[in-house]
């Protein structure tokens, strides 16, 4: 049985989805990060010479895809979660320190994330004055980065944006919308400075 029918099947089974959630992402504790790397390499793809850090902390559960491509890094203390929606991540693409991902993102080749971003496709919803914000759910909008892009430290990168070919991203900016190829963005809300 290949992977998506495994991903086909546990979609169809909550209960089993439910059980899968508590074994790998324990909402209470972190598993020891032994019993995820003893699990991991039955569902994760890893490109040739792909490395992730021993203290990354992945929350990969085998229903939505992982994928980090060839000569790529995930750096120590990075977060990535796929709960909700796959992580693709390309070639030579290097995921930095502290970094979190939530998926659904596709990051593409050459991409270089600094220290302490955050690319995230999830937001909580919060519109019923009458219900607690976490009984609400979430909403996913997918985001992309293209090939060849460089986000500085610290930056954020929103729900439903795109980041075109050969973007600069400057630190501490905030991207809450498509970034055009060839552009450097910077500010809060991130603004195009100047084609490059």
């Amino acid at each position: 049985m290949d992977n998506e029918n495994v991903r086909a099947r546990l979609d169809n089974c909550p209960k089993l989805k439910k059980l899968i959630d508590w074994v790998i992402m324990n909402q209470v504790q972190t598993r020891p990060r032994w019993f995820i790397r003893l699990l991991a390499p039955l569902y994760q793809h890893r490109g040739k010479h792909a490395v992730i850090h021993k203290s990354a902390r992945m929350d990969t559960p085998p229903y939505r895809k992982f994928s980090l491509g060839d000569y790529s890094v995930i750096e120590s203390f990075a977060c990535i979660n796929n709960a909700v929606g796959d992580v693709q991540i390309g070639n030579h693409t290097r995921i930095g320190l502290h970094n979190t991902v939530i998926g659904p993102v596709k990051i593409g080749n050459h991409v270089n994330l600094a220290q302490g971003i955050t690319v995230t496709a999830l937001n909580h919803n919060f519109t019923d004055s009458n219900k607690r914000i976490d009984e609400q759910g979430i909403s996913t909008n997918a985001v992309s980065i293209e090939d060849d892009v460089w986000i500085g430290a610290n930056a954020v990168i929103l729900p439903g944006v795109t980041i075109g070919n050969h973007c600069v991203v400057a630190a501490g900016a905030v991207v809450t919308k498509d970034v055009p190829p060839h552009s450097l963005v910077a500010g809060v809300p991130a603004k195009v400075i100047k084609q490059i």
